[in-house]
């Protein structure tokens, strides 16, 4: 079966934005799946559908990950021997064409792939050893699935100073476990239009609020099924409360204690209790 390809060279920002909307890319796949810290399945089918603005202006994340892609690219290069190039193309699956790829380098002479990510120093445990961020896993094995590929490669700047290379093979069976669940949501939820269950993310919220960002003079009558979840949110807005009570007191008694002192330890504890540029003393207490 012959693989559809959308070139994409010459796109402006708008129409590589549009062009996404067209199908389940990578970076979608940790989001409908309920595993991206960033996204929920209610965002990307709101996204998908066309009902929220196409967003180009981005984040000092994504400006500083765009920056750096054909730096970590060079230095990918020079660690390795290998030649890479994009390829300035979409790739479709040949027998799901809304399953698709955009990989950041290709790599000359081999079926391998490359994938640059820059990362927060906090975020630096979560590529030590052989470790690689779930959501960028599956992205990785997505495009492997769409582009038939055995192996990629990770090119990863850590805290601005730390800079890996990792191979990822193909994963067989989870691309096994992925495929139909993406497929299945597609049709139900893009084709045939059905919403997504709303979670709890702030995703969703953010979703929500743009959808519907002003209010007008009418009432609404809420299903009898909202009873029991009201009176649930009642009881966990108390049970907040009570533990939140719990925390405060904890809190005054090492205020207690500490007194006029910055720094205290005990157990695995760290507690610092330092006046900051404000001039307010705050309060922080770390486990190592």
């Amino acid at each position: 079966m012959k693989q559809h390809i959308i070139q994409t060279l010459g796109f402006t920002k708008q129409q590589w934005l549009e062009n996404r909307r067209d199908g389940i890319g990578g970076s979608d796949v940790a989001a409908i799946l309920g595993m991206s810290p960033w996204r929920s399945p209610y965002q990307v089918w709101a996204d998908k559908t066309g009902q929220l603005p196409i967003n180009d202006a981005g984040n000092e994340f994504t400006h500083w990950g765009d920056i750096m892609e054909p730096i970590l690219a060079t230095e990918f290069v020079a660690a390795t021997g290998k030649k890479v190039y994009r390829q300035n193309k979409t790739f479709c699956h040949p027998k799901y064409d809304f399953l698709r790829a955009n990989i950041d380098r290709d790599i000359a002479g081999e079926p391998g792939f490359l994938e640059i990510k820059t990362a927060m120093e906090f975020k630096s445990s979560e590529w030590v050893d052989d470790e690689v961020p779930a959501p960028y896993l599956l992205q990785v094995q997505h495009y492997m699935n769409v582009l038939d590929r055995p192996y990629c490669y990770f090119a990863t700047l850590v805290g601005g100073h730390h800079f890996l290379i990792k191979k990822i093979d193909r994963d067989q069976q989870v691309i096994d476990q992925v495929q139909p669940i993406l497929v299945d949501w597609w049709q139900k939820h893009i084709i045939a239009g059905e919403p997504p269950v709303v979670d709890g993310t702030d995703s969703t919220k953010r979703t929500l609020q743009l959808l519907y960002p002003d209010s007008k003079e009418n009432e609404a009558t809420l299903p009898p099924t909202f009873n029991p979840l009201l009176k649930k949110r009642t009881e966990a807005k108390e049970q907040i409360n009570n533990w939140q009570e719990q925390v405060n007191l904890v809190d005054n008694e090492v205020r207690s204690v500490m007194k006029d002192s910055d720094t205290a330890f005990v157990g695995n504890y760290k507690i610092t209790y330092k006046t900051n540029k404000r001039g307010t003393r705050v309060l922080r207490i770390k486990e190592d």
